[in-house]
């Protein structure tokens, strides 16, 4: 397989196995710079960047650059790792789904800035399937479908949006639209995993505390790079 190119938020790199005696590089290219932590075996993004004190929004996060930086690391496949919210009161906090479709109806980046370039957007079916089978394998409990639902960000959704979304779509973020697109214009297979983290605005009586929401995406994250773990062993 090569290396494996991942993207995450930043729990998701705390205390990683994965991540033993990596290397961090700031590395640029024709859309800008991104920071990689490097390993024989993976290059993986955290997509907000490296340092907590310097937390990149997810509308400024540079897409391009990021996926074009694994690109030239030599990375095929790229695995997101996604914290959401649920639409769906039956998708709790603390659950694990591995969408296969997703919907955005803002803006989109785009590496194809003068010309027009037509993507079917879609998630790798073959990553899915191999992520199916790591969870199965490491007996990691994961909702096998789903749609993601991407919003611009910084702010959290209304009662009414979270309302007009459960309509259509079972979780929603704020990042994996944009990868996921950006990912198959680099010609890059790419698919996701992401961490129930809290419910929807209004989908809940008590919402959760910051506290139980970071516990919980605590808790999955380790879960979520097991996952990846098994993966990489699928893949050699």
């Amino acid at each position: 397989m090569g290396i494996l190119g991942i993207i995450s938020g930043t729990i998701a790199v705390e205390k990683s196995d994965l991540l033993k005696d990596c290397k961090t590089l700031i590395v640029s290219n024709d859309y800008g710079k991104s920071c990689i932590l490097v390993t024989d075996k993976i290059a993986l993004i955290p997509r907000h960047g490296n340092d907590p004190k310097e937390h990149t929004p997810p509308h400024l996060i540079n897409h391009r650059a990021n996926l074009q930086a694994l690109k030239d690391l030599g990375a095929a496949e790229v695995v997101a790792l996604n914290s959401t919210g649920s639409l769906q009161k039956d998708l709790c906090p603390g659950m694990i789904v591995i969408p296969d479709d997703f919907i955005n109806l803002t803006a989109t980046p785009t590496i194809h800035q003068n010309k027009a370039v037509h993507v079917v957007p879609s998630l790798n079916e073959n990553i899915r399937r191999k992520l199916l089978r790591a969870a199965n394998n490491c007996q990691i409990p994961v909702v096998e479908k789903g749609i993601y639902w991407q919003t611009t960000g910084p702010r959290l959704e209304t009662k009414a949006e979270i309302r007009m979304m459960a309509n259509f779509a079972d979780i929603v973020g704020m990042t994996m639209a944009s990868e996921a697109v950006i990912a198959q214009e680099s010609g890059l297979s790419y698919a996701s995993i992401c961490s129930v983290d809290n419910f929807g605005n209004g989908l809940a009586e008590k919402p959760l505390s910051l506290k139980e929401i970071m516990a919980g995406a605590r808790k999955n994250a380790a879960a979520m790079m097991r996952i990846i773990q098994n993966y990489m062993e699928l893949s050699s």
